[in-house]
């Protein structure tokens, strides 16, 4: 993955201008949860460059073709299936045991970013590896009335602002469903929370939501790298 760290710095800093907040709020050791609002086909590429850690980021798997999907195998990438994959879970929380970092998009498909609902893949993985998760938000990917797949002109000015980590846990005498809930509110709580934080601190507010999205699957956390 040594390669893909200064290309994604090439994309923030070159090809567009990136500010880039909070990097102190992400640990400098053992495994973390990366967790970021979803407007725009460049945001994962955006978070990885802007991370102050390597992370292998939950991609769909129809990405995963030709020369696209050479790369993406080759900078450690990990493709899912939003059909339903619990297997690409499991192999995130691999990564995560080993001490690495994991990025997950966790509303599933693009949309206006706001995080109003979030999937439970990313409260299963916190839960299960004890892995603390970070929010992201990613600003200025997609603005106004832009279509979801539409591709921001170079030089155009982008946020990301990592949050304060959270570490979730069960509670002695709660079901896993419980859990599962209640983790998934309180990521959902602080990822939502967090990207208003960054539209009043940046100014940039996020994209219209009218544009047509595809259904979110459950457990399926991103739908584009």
């Amino acid at each position: 993955m040594s390669w893909s760290r200064p290309v994604g710095w090439i994309l923030d800093h070159l090809v567009y201008r990136t500010s880039v907040t909070g990097r102190a709020n992400v640990p400098t050791g053992g495994p973390v949860i990366f967790a970021a609002n979803h407007i725009s086909f460049l945001d994962g590429p955006v978070m990885f460059g802007a991370s102050p850690r390597p992370m292998h980021i939950l991609v769909k798997q129809e990405m995963f073709t030709g020369f696209l999907g050479r790369v993406l195998t080759a900078s450690g990438q990990l493709p899912v299936d939003r059909s339903g994959d619990r297997a690409a879970l499991q192999r995130c929380r691999k990564v995560l045991d080993a001490g690495r970092c994991v990025g997950i998009l966790p509303e599933g498909t693009r949309g206006s970013g706001a995080a109003e609902d979030i999937n439970g893949g990313v409260a299963w993985l916190a839960l299960n590896s004890g892995a603390p998760v970070v929010p992201v938000a990613i600003l200025g990917t997609r603005k106004g009335d832009e279509h979801l797949d539409s591709v921001p002109r170079p030089g155009r000015r982008f946020h990301v602002s990592f949050g304060n980590a959270l570490t979730l846990t069960r509670r002695a005498g709660e079901s896993g469903r419980a859990s599962m809930d209640r983790a998934a509110l309180e990521i959902r709580a602080a990822l939502s929370g967090h990207v208003q934080d960054s539209i009043q601190l940046t100014g940039q507010p996020l994209p219209a939501a009218h544009n047509p999205r595809t259904p979110a699957v459950a457990g399926t956390p991103a739908d584009d790298h």
